[in-house]
């Protein structure tokens, strides 16, 4: 028995000797305040990291609200409704590089028309430190069929996901260049795009050489939507790659984001219930797992962008993209 300890003891020893391969771990963000049981993603961070944007829903109604919260001297604050949202469907904030412009998509009216489809809307960062109401975005993609999210890259150059016109199962990711001022009519980026594919989300890099797209339907899925990455190589986007484990499970793994500083990946994930099939339940275990952040609904997570093998490229070690 003496031994045998003592052969677990080393082993344990082993394991954490310095280049020992560890899997890496998501961390959950804010868990009992941005991350609980109820259903969250899509959180954005203010470049010095204080401030987080993300969504706040109630399935299966998909009521969606956009809210915020800040980092005090040692926890989130409590999220507050952000006072533009609440009568619509606010969805998925991604703020600008410089933080300056809050990005977000909705079905609210135009003009007092519904005609049910989102569209982009951004907020402009005022001299009090708060965001403007929401203004139509000024561009011709907001003329098209839905749009489902919206990111912005430093030289203003939009990329945003739309629904395919022509195949109402394929959602295509779509950019738009700023020139002279304003917006040229978008380019589908037809790499990324393929029949009955669903692209929700398209988090551009500040420097606008990787795109981190959430997808359905692609045939090397876990077994909903996953996170791929698109690299900008000799003028051209590459073929998505699948980011694999732990970034992506057999749930869905969606609305991916850099953290400003470049190391962290922000994914949204609705894992939690891998264990919910082969086990015999009882009414305590209902209670408890529907209470916990583990239920099924969506959770905030970030993971280090140098722990994911699929993001590491170059002698630095440093994907391209991020610092």
């Amino acid at each position: 028995m003496k031994r045998l300890a003592s052969l677990l003891a080393l082993m344990g020893a082993l394991v954490s000797l310095p280049g020992s391969v560890q899997q890496p771990m998501l961390e959950m963000v804010g868990p009992g305040r941005i991350s609980t049981p109820l259903d969250e993603f899509g959180g954005s961070f203010s470049p010095d990291g204080k401030r987080i944007y993300f969504t706040r829903s109630m399935p299966t109604n998909y009521i969606y609200g956009v809210f915020e919260s800040r980092l005090g001297p040692h926890r989130w604050s409590d999220p507050k409704l952000m006072p533009f949202s609440g009568f619509a469907r606010d969805s998925d904030p991604v703020l600008s590089p410089d933080g300056n412009t809050l990005l977000f998509v909705s079905d609210r009216p135009v003009n007092g028309r519904d005609e049910h489809r989102f569209r982009i809307y951004a907020c402009r960062l005022e001299s009090s430190g708060e965001f403007s109401a929401p203004k139509l975005f000024n561009g011709s993609m907001n003329q098209g069929p839905s749009i489902y999210f919206a990111s912005m890259a430093s030289n203003n150059n939009l990329y945003f996901t739309q629904a395919n016109a022509e195949n109402k199962s394929q959602i295509d990711v779509l950019v738009s260049r700023f020139q002279a001022g304003g917006y040229v009519p978008p380019e589908a980026i037809a790499v990324i795009n393929g029949k009955d594919i669903v692209n929700i989300e398209a988090f551009i890099s500040p420097d606008e050489k990787m795109l981190l797209i959430g997808s359905f339907n692609r045939p090397d899925s876990l077994g909903s939507a996953d996170i791929y990455a698109s690299f900008h190589e000799k003028g051209a986007w590459a073929t998505p790659i699948h980011l694999g484990a732990p970034v992506n499970s057999p749930a869905r793994d969606y609305s991916p984001r850099i953290s400003p500083d470049g190391r962290y990946l922000i994914v949204s994930s609705e894992r939690g219930l891998d264990d919910a099939q082969g086990r015999r339940w009882t009414a305590e275990n209902f209670a408890a797992k529907l209470h916990s952040n583990y239920n099924g609904l969506g959770n905030i997570y970030r993971i280090p962008i140098r722990s994911i093998p699929a993001l590491t490229s170059g002698p630095s070690g440093s994907p391209p993209g991020c610092p």
